[in-house]
């Protein structure tokens, strides 16, 4: 079993996220890991926001191999503390002992990653695999429009949109 973790804030999902996604469908699995606490205190929506953020975004994509992953939450109750990649990767790979576990990054996080805990053992145990966005979309615009009032259709899926638009997050 091959099975691709992609972990990112989804501050809110975009079709940047849905153009990595969508590269990944040759995993068995693809986990989408929403980042509880932010590694280095970045600002998001409160997280179980942005999980039904990710539910929907899910729904869109319509991908049988794709789901929301929570092991964070279990790692952050136990750690009372900020849940690193490696107790991610590490936690993962004794629920799935015999997968090939792959931690995909997106171009936020390629040039930081050096910065990760434990980054030289991530590299010696598991895959990392550096996956730009094919769509040039940041979850960074869709936040400056919707502040601005403009329209996001353009920005991400249609079930995304419209639960950003009627609950004025951001």
């Amino acid at each position: 079993m091959k099975i691709a973790v992609f972990g990112s804030a989804f501050n809110p999902p975009s079709l940047g996220h849905k153009s990595v996604i969508e590269s990944l469908s040759h995993f068995d699995r693809v986990l989408l890991l929403p980042s509880i606490a932010h590694a280095w205190g970045k600002e998001m929506l409160d997280y179980a926001l942005r999980i039904q953020l990710v539910d929907a975004f899910i729904v869109d994509l319509n991908m049988t191999n794709v789901e929301r992953c929570t092991i964070e939450e279990t790692l952050l109750d136990r750690a009372q503390s900020s849940v690193t990649t490696y107790a991610v990767l590490e936690a993962l790979q004794v629920e799935n002992p015999t997968a090939e576990l792959t931690f995909v990054i997106g171009p936020d996080n390629f040039f930081n990653f050096a910065k990760f805990y434990n980054a030289e053992e991530i590299v010696r145990r598991w895959s990392v695999m550096a996956c730009p966005e094919k769509v040039a979309i940041r979850s960074t615009d869709i936040r400056t429009l919707l502040a601005d009032g403009k329209k996001i259709n353009h920005l991400t899926t249609p079930n995304v949109c419209a639960m950003l638009v009627e609950n004025n997050y951001y």
